[in-house]
């Protein structure tokens, strides 16, 4: 269930990613539909809370630095080192496709670092967006290393939706592809999630976290290159192992 109030502050903020200017009540409330006075109490919640500021009396709101600093220390003192980012950033680049860094959201997974393909056709995806679990290859490579009794829990909560011709439909079908994606190393979706998407996923073996690193693109031109992507991410990944386990003596799988 989502929480509105929450969502709606987001929103906000969106907007003025998106205007990069200040906006009034009324351009906000008029912008979302949203009644004035409900507008004001949640702009008047985000001032409050040092996330909004007046530029000039009565001519507009715009966020305060206090939103970026926040993000600035989570970002650097969460459990996303920077080689992982760098490992997104270096299997795009080798690709030429759009790759991502995946965590689990729920029934979804989330995508926390992304570096998409400068092809003007290509896999359209940001850091934040939730894909399905059973219906994704970074979904099915991070349900593999969830403990098989917590994974069957999550399998039955999850909403089967045919989002594409050869999306998995059943708890079954999904434990058997993960089972048999096991066996060869790395998790294959073609048109299960997006009509003519091809996604390729590895999960990482990192002991205190379940992380996937992804490439994906259009079929029509890496339906053929699928060794190549996978050779890319292996190769990726003994390489960010290695120097995370060199920098932090992190214990691996």
């Amino acid at each position: 269930m989502l929480v509105k109030q929450i969502l709606y502050a987001f929103q906000v903020l969106e907007l003025f990613a998106e205007r990069k200017q200040p906006a009034t009540l009324s351009e906000i409330a008029e912008h979302f539909g949203w009644p004035l006075s409900s507008t004001f109490n949640l702009v008047e919640t985000l001032s409050k809370s040092g996330l909004l500021f007046e530029p000039k009396y009565r001519a507009g709101y715009y966020p305060t630095r206090r939103l970026l600093d926040l993000a600035k220390t989570i970002v650097a003192d969460g459990p996303i080192p920077d080689r992982l980012r760098e490992m997104v950033a270096h299997v795009a680049q080798v690709t030429g496709e759009t790759a991502a860094l995946a965590a689990l959201s729920g029934l979804n997974a989330i995508f926390l670092e992304v570096v998409e393909s400068r092809s003007p056709i290509r896999y359209f995806t940001h850091v934040g967006e939730r894909v399905p679990l059973h219906a994704t290859s970074s979904g099915r490579a991070i349900l593999s290393i969830i403990p098989p009794k917590e994974r069957a829990t999550l399998l039955r909560k999850v909403d089967y939706v045919q989002f594409a011709p050869d999306s998995l439909m059943s708890p079954e079908e999904v434990e058997a592809d993960i089972q048999k994606s096991i066996k060869r190393g790395w998790f294959l979706n073609v048109n299960g999630f997006i009509p003519d998407l091809l996604g390729v996923a590895i999960p990482l073996p990192l002991a205190d976290r379940q992380l996937c690193l992804l490439v994906a693109g259009p079929v029509f031109r890496v339906g053929d290159r699928l060794d190549e992507m996978i050779a890319a991410l292996r190769s990726e990944i003994d390489r960010g192992m290695a120097d995370i386990r060199s920098a932090s003596g992190e214990e691996l799988k």
